[in-house]
């Protein structure tokens, strides 16, 4: 009979559905349970992650829809603080992450995110919050309607840029395939920093490749 250790090696390593066939009756709704408590549990944590996310995101919007109210000195030190929280939040994330590969491929696109905030290679906290949840069909969206609103004189062309460039970064980063014209423009237009956590994100996939990018950005963040 298999012991309760042993199931739960077998869950880990997503085996339940080809050894479930050898367990007894009781067993079986053991195994049952357990994965879909550790589902639940999983989902209930991802929720939890992007609510601070959100919350995070929020901070940096309203601080840019305050800029003008501002001095340069207390928008840098706000921007700062809030950075500084990112770097936080990265760390805890980096932990409940670590030797979990289920929440690795659930949290990795946050985590990306979060570095490309911290690093500064996206400054636009709505397409922070569409890249951390993996929705590229929202990114297009706003994609679209930038379009319209830069042909109309309602956005401002550097804006404009700048964004588009964050988005199809994401978009890319989410393994959707961008038009030759969109891939020229981000050649032409990507930012020194961009261009960097484009290189070093460059073929991420596995858990220690991400972690170590979430290390990195700590680390730089508060030298």
């Amino acid at each position: 009979m298999a012991t309760l250790a042993q199931l739960c090696n077998f869950l880990n390593f997503g085996l339940v559905f080809v050894y479930i066939r050898r367990l007894l009756p009781w067993e079986s709704e053991l195994v049952f349970r357990m994965a879909s408590r550790g589902k639940s549990e999983t989902g209930k944590l991802k929720q939890n992650m992007e609510e601070q996310l959100d919350r995070l995101m929020q901070q940096l919007q309203d601080l840019e829809e305050c800029r003008e109210e501002l001095d340069d000195e207390e928008y840098e030190e706000t921007k700062k603080e809030t950075l500084e929280q990112l770097s936080e939040f990265n760390e805890s994330l980096k932990k409940v992450m670590s030797g979990n590969m289920t929440l690795v491929d659930e949290l990795g696109g946050m985590q990306l995110a979060i570095q490309a905030a911290i690093s500064q290679a996206f400054k636009t906290p709505e397409v922070i919050r569409l890249f951390a949840k993996k929705q590229p069909g929202q990114l297009r969206t706003r994609l679209a309607e930038m379009d319209r609103d830069v042909m109309v004189g309602k956005l401002p062309r550097d804006q404009y840029t700048q964004q588009k460039v964050e988005i199809l970064t994401a978009l890319r980063k989410l393994g959707e395939k961008l038009t030759a014209e969109d891939e020229a423009f981000l050649a032409a237009n990507a930012s020194t920093t961009l261009s960097q956590f484009e290189k070093v994100t460059a073929n991420l996939g596995s858990e220690d490749k991400i972690l170590a990018l979430a290390s990195s950005g700590v680390e730089k963040t508060q030298a």
